[in-house]
């Protein structure tokens, strides 16, 4: 018997397997048993052709292989080319000592050739100190992770030649892989005209990852100041790159011929999207938007239109910064700390309140828009801002003078960097993450702020949780005013961005 290493990923964990191959005496068929799915049962004839297509010969003999532990569902392709190596070892093509020293992951085309898998960063960063032989397309990859060894390989002809020492293969370290390209070009918000309103709570969002609704008719620039916020956000440190290269790893939507995701994401799903789109899912499952978002922008257009039990998932991510998926064998977590923007029409039409233009919808039809959004979603929603149609002398004025990204990304990178200074002891970094015990020691206004936030509570019948939004986003505007307390105009400037979830639903 034959004992040979490999693993799987399940969310962004990794789960070493020990495939054991067993030859013995009886009928020519070849078993596989530990729970495998159907993708693994339909190894056998790939393997038996890829070995077959490589130069070998297989006797006629009865082959059992089991997929210890046994009580785990294992999915994927990634143990054929384990497989396939059993084999051949335990007709002594290969020395069993030397597999002892590898962990093999890949796919078999029926030539031999190995294909890329899914999940290789997230199985090499969960299994440290390992030495994996893996395909080449995925080793780029599967090097981002520390204390790893890498050999890449094109096909199992070549990686018998080198397991008998006849082909040497230079093995990869992540310290090759560290080098950062151009940034690339994105859309500038010197482009956008006026909305001077809107780019300042832009600026609060992205500061402090509150979470933003824009509120408007068609044709007012919400969808273009939307698509310009990845211009300001600031950069990623490696181990955020790598904990969001993760994810795409394992949704396989990782760029072919990029090894680490650099660019925060940013997901625009369509408004026809599933809940499970959204959040994830299947037998294994994977992630959806919410989590391959994480670290970026969750951008939703046309906010109302998304279904109610869509929208309704978002409840637990916005406030625990991860979602959990169950399913009736397992149970998988994904981060999904993100930055969501929406953007809605005041009703149907989209011309309520439009001094140009006359709204056609009924009382009925207003309400029955609004309603679309429940209450307890609009209330996680920090900042709601509306988005006025542009004049005419506004857009076409000759001034030439629009701030652009950078000078704004400066100032959001100058407020993250006080954040992170402030939550040094602390399991994270942004105002919006604050708990209510830590809003009473980093977030308590002025005695005039205090009096104005209780005329708020009064007046505008705002929620608990509308009050410690008001403080947090108070908090963030201090910091970009570079103010230790927390001030009366920055409580004022903080309620105005809550006032719309009782102005439009009263």
């Amino acid at each position: 018997m034959i004992r040979i290493k490999s693993a799987f990923a399940l969310g962004i964990h990794a789960f070493p397997v020990d495939i054991e191959v067993d030859i013995s005496n009886g009928l020519p068929q070849l078993i596989v048993v530990g729970l495998p799915d159907t993708s693994i049962k339909e190894a056998r004839e790939r393997v038996r052709t890829a070995i077959k297509n490589s130069g070998y010969q297989i006797p006629a003999d009865k082959i059992t292989i089991n997929l210890a532990p046994a009580d785990i569902k294992k999915e994927g392709a990634a143990f054929d080319f384990p497989i396939a190596l059993g084999i051949l070892a335990c007709h002594g093509v290969i020395s069993p000592e030397k597999l002892a020293n590898y962990t093999f992951l890949g796919e078999l085309a029926l030539d031999g050739a190995l294909r890329p898998l899914k999940g290789a960063l997230v199985i090499t960063t969960g299994l440290k100190n390992h030495s994996f032989i893996l395909p080449s397309k995925n080793a780029a990859e599967a090097a981002l992770a520390k204390g790893t060894v890498i050999f890449p390989v094109q096909d199992l002809k070549e990686t018998v030649e080198f397991l008998n020492g006849n082909k040497p293969i230079e093995p990869i370290s992540n310290s090759a892989y560290k080098n950062t390209p151009p940034q690339q070009g994105f859309l500038d918000f010197s482009e956008v005209k006026g909305q001077l309103a809107a780019k300042r709570a832009i600026e609060i969002a992205v500061s402090g990852n509150h979470q933003l609704l824009f509120i408007g008719p068609p044709g007012s620039g919400k969808t273009m100041l939307a698509r310009r916020i990845p211009s300001i956000l600031p950069p990623m440190d490696f181990e955020e790159a790598l904990e969001i290269t993760k994810i795409h790893s394992v949704s396989g939507s990782i760029p072919e011929g990029c090894d680490l995701i650099r660019e925060r994401p940013f997901r625009s799903p369509h408004h026809t999207s599933s809940a499970i789109a959204l959040a994830g899912g299947g037998t294994q499952p994977k992630p959806g938007e919410i989590s391959l978002a994480h670290g970026g922008v969750l951008f939703l257009d046309e906010f109302p239109e998304f279904r109610r039990d869509a929208l309704e998932i978002l409840r637990g991510p916005l406030e625990d910064g991860c979602i959990t998926i169950s399913r009736a064998k397992n149970q998988v977590s994904y981060p999904a700390n993100f930055l969501l923007v929406a953007t809605m029409n005041p009703c149907m039409c989209g011309h309520l309140g439009d001094r140009n233009r006359t709204c056609r919808c009924s009382l009925g039809q207003i309400h029955k828009y609004r309603s679309k959004i429940s209450g307890p979603i609009l209330d996680r929603i920090d900042i709601q801002i509306e988005v006025p149609a542009l004049s005419f002398q506004t857009l076409t004025s000759q001034e030439t003078f629009a701030e652009d990204s950078a000078s704004i990304r400066s100032r959001v990178c100058a407020c993250r960097k006080i954040q992170k200074a402030r939550y040094r002891q602390k399991p994270y970094d942004t105002n919006s993450q604050m708990s209510p015990r830590d809003i009473k020691s980093f977030a308590t206004p002025d005695v005039q702020g205090r009096k104005l936030i209780e005329m708020a509570m009064k007046e505008l019948r705002l929620s608990a949780r509308a009050y410690y939004k008001i403080l947090k986003i108070a908090r963030t505007i201090s910091d970009l005013a570079g103010c230790e307390q927390i001030q009366s105009d920055h409580i004022a400037e903080a309620i105005q961005y809550r006032s719309l979830d009782r102005q439009w639903w009263s």
